[in-house]
């Protein structure tokens, strides 16, 4: 009697790891962003590279755009009207509100559209997505540095005295920063599901302008609206940085407490969002 051989085949046993981020949508992720520390490093040379790639000035346009601008509201602002500035010769009561104000400008309108521009990274690999908007802001903060050296030789030129008070500029600086980072966290994660989002942010970014006291100092306005208007986080930022500069007059204590209050809660807002919706971006995007 002969039996056939059998065959015993090995089974195969397939496994499948689903990776997705923390469930709260409030922490943050120090450590999963610690962790991919060297991409956000990446990403923002890559920025800072991409953005002066191929130019015919190169790195003289962080310079050439708020000097320009500052230099035509000096020349119809301050001849023509007669705008009082405090202190601060118009030019760098100017140039210094610009100088701030171009870097939340480039870094709002950056950040808004930095999922969308790197939709292959978002789709293909896991990562913490907070990454790709943060970098926008710290490579537009290389902007800010270059145009703070045209910022010193207008001090040098005017001749004002440095004070104590220049060390408030890194901390206006900072704030500036959340500010940009807050509205970019809620720019880029509502551009992803709604990319008409990328249509309003230039509006967005030109009437923020005109409601910032970057043309005219926040002392024309009437005290009636004085509060709401101190409710726009830029307010506090521009104040104080122009004070930091000038340093004889009182400190801007209201409107920059204020910003302050008004960036954290456009900041922790703007996260919630971003970190509820962040599971949901490869599908959409």
């Amino acid at each position: 009697m002969m039996f056939a051989p059998m065959n015993f085949r090995r089974a195969k046993v397939i496994t499948t790891t689903i990776v997705r981020g923390t469930d709260s949508s409030w922490e943050l992720g120090w450590v999963d962003l610690s962790r991919h520390r060297d991409l956000l490093y990446f990403l923002t040379w890559r920025d800072i590279k991409v953005r002066y790639k191929q130019t015919l000035l190169g790195v003289a346009w962080a310079i050439l755009q708020p000097l320009l601008i500052a230099l035509s509201l000096t020349l119809f602002l301050a001849r023509v009207v007669k705008i009082p500035t405090g202190g601060l010769p118009y030019p760098i009561f100017a140039y210094s509100g610009m100088v701030i104000w171009q870097f939340l400008a480039q870094s709002v309108t950056e950040a808004s559209n930095s999922l969308v521009a790197n939709e292959r990274l978002v789709s293909k690999v896991y990562f913490p997505r907070l990454v790709i908007p943060l970098s926008s802001v710290l490579a537009s903060l290389m902007d800010l540095l270059i145009s703070l050296v045209v910022l010193t030789v207008f001090i040098v030129y005017f001749r004002i005295a440095p004070k104590l008070s220049l060390a408030v500029l890194p901390l206006m600086i900072a704030l500036a920063g959340v500010v940009a980072s807050g509205a970019g966290f809620w720019l880029s994660a509502l551009n992803v599901k709604y990319r008409d989002v990328r249509y309003t942010v230039g509006f967005l970014v030109q009437f923020w302008f005109f409601v910032s006291p970057i043309a005219y100092p926040g002392s024309v306005v009437p005290e009636r609206w004085r509060l709401w208007y101190e409710m726009n986080p830029m307010v506090g930022v521009v104040e104080g940085f122009q004070w930091a500069l000038e340093g004889t007059s009182n400190f801007p204590a209201r409107p920059v407490l204020l910003s302050a209050v008004v960036a954290a809660a456009l900041f922790f807002s703007g996260l919630y969002y971003f970190r509820r919706t962040e599971d949901t971006f490869a599908d959409f995007i």
